[in-house]
């Protein structure tokens, strides 16, 4: 008897910390209460591991500390105003925006340059390794023990032994096989200094510590605070070995030089510092002078410790700012309802609206979601493609072809709530052309997805898409 009403009772306050927990969707809500009542043992224990969207109180309070610690990026003051001063007002609303998500100001002066394909991104990444003066800052989600990935180690190796300061974060599950092999340690011993990010704990211990699957999720590499990479790709070949089948991966990388360099390198030490203890040496971080003919750009940094709903409202503005065309494309499309209504809203003003998914994803349950989606979003004008040439992994945004957002961020509840992020958001038409081009190319490697297709799936196949969808909010 006593253990029955011992479960009543840890089962009803596991429904009610659900029902109390803060910034959570009410769908959210509704699937764990589902869960926690109809699998009463196997519910409790999913909830302690992955109820919460936290990654532990102690580290939460040493990341504030360490952010308030940081000082401010020494910046031009010319620079920020003549970025606010050359942004249309429809535009500037939504750097302000961004403003508001990781405190960072638009700041003018910046050129940028898109990278061929992800061979050509390591490549020119490294080739900015060896002419590194200074230091090195780099950081991987996923970083592999293949071509690619040894490649970059041995730039780093030949950066350190000739006196630059590297520093190599890679986070702690998705580069687990790089951390737990002799190259990782070849680099410690070559002078390299290296952390993991959110390193993982006991399982067992996983309620107090915080959830395990919360992931820095983050690609950034800096060097010399003069130049800065930002998209998503995972320091890999694209055949990506560890998931063969579902390759070609397509990913994305956007050189940047100029102001906005000095917000990826802060953003990056607030990780190295959480991740290590190390302060880094320079006591402020001074933005490089701008560029005559720069352009207008700005980070913007998400994860489970900034404001709750700040990369979906990033996304929905994007959305509503859009007065002619909206192209998207993203591999993992599981929205919440701002999403979803403001994509559908974009198409109902009459806006070229288009959305690009791969064909084949490399996550079963994120790829039933998605398509459960597809339905309304076709009705409502959406065009929807879906990429046939490998697994499309390129997380991009752009609006009327003059600006455009690209980074690490997904569409999905990961990394709106779980994964930390980084993206840039910049006004430039032939940067922007030529990201929209590339968007092109993805969709000349599409099959388009008619309205009349998907009205005949079969009634399992739509249960079954419903069905994941539904219990989507639990991750």
């Amino acid at each position: 008897m006593i253990w029955i009403i011992l479960h009543v009772v840890i089962v009803g306050t596991l429904v009610v910390d659900a029902l109390l927990r803060p910034f959570r969707q009410p769908s959210a809500r509704v699937a764990w209460v589902v869960v926690l009542l109809s699998l009463p043992v196997l519910g409790a224990i999913s909830y302690l591991l992955l109820g919460r969207a936290s990654i532990g109180r102690r580290r939460a309070k040493q990341l504030s500390k360490i952010e308030q610690s940081l000082p401010a990026i020494s910046a031009d003051p010319d620079a920020e105003d003549a970025a606010l001063a050359a942004l249309p007002d429809r535009y500037a609303a939504l750097f302000r925006l961004g403003h508001s998500v990781s405190a960072f100001e638009p700041v003018g002066g910046n050129r940028g340059q898109l990278m061929a394909d992800s061979n050509a991104a390591i490549d020119r990444m490294i080739e900015d390794i060896d002419a590194a003066e200074n230091h090195v800052h780099l950081s991987f989600y996923i970083w592999l023990t293949d071509n690619n990935g040894l490649k970059m180690v041995e730039a780093l190796k030949r950066a350190a032994g000739r006196g630059v300061v590297c520093r190599a974060l890679a986070d702690d599950l998705g580069s687990r096989q790089m951390i737990h092999s002799t190259v990782w340690k070849d680099m410690r011993d070559a002078g390299v200094k290296l952390g993991r990010a959110l390193r993982l704990q006991n399982p067992l211990l996983s309620p107090l510590a915080g959830r395990i699957d919360l992931r820095n999720h983050r690609t950034i590499l800096t060097v010399d605070n003069r130049v800065t990479y930002c998209g998503r790709q995972n320091c890999a070949d694209p055949e990506f070995r560890v998931k063969p089948r579902f390759a070609p991966w397509v990913d994305i990388m956007i050189r940047f030089e100029g102001p906005v360099v000095s917000q990826n390198e802060r953003l990056f030490a607030a990780d190295w510092i959480l991740a290590t203890g190390e302060r880094l040496e320079n006591a402020q971080i001074k933005a490089p002078a701008p560029f005559e003919d720069g352009f207008p750009a700005q980070v913007i940094g998400t994860g489970p410790t900034v404001r709750y709903s700040a990369m979906p409202e990033t996304f929905a503005a994007l959305m509503f700012a859009a007065h002619r065309e909206l192209v998207i494309t993203t591999p993992y499309y599981a929205p919440d309802e701002q999403i979803q209504q403001a994509l559908c809203s974009a198409a109902h003003r009459g806006i070229d609206t288009t959305i690009v998914f791969p064909a084949n994803n490399d996550s079963w349950e994120i790829s039933a979601t998605s398509r459960s989606y597809y339905r309304s979003l076709l009705e409502a004008g959406v065009r929807i493609f879906e990429f046939q040439g490998g697994l499309l992994h390129a997380k991009t945004l752009t609006v009327d072809g003059e600006l455009a957002l690209v980074g690490s961020s997904n569409m999905d509840r990961r990394s709106f709530d779980l994964n930390y992020e980084n993206n840039i958001l910049f006004w430039n038409q032939p940067l922007t052309a030529d990201l929209r081009k590339r968007q092109q190319d993805y969709l000349d490697d599409a099959r388009e997805v008619e309205l009349a297709e998907v009205m005949a799936w079969s009634a399992s196949r739509r249960l079954l898409n419903n069905t994941v969808a539904t219990l989507s909010p639990l991750i």
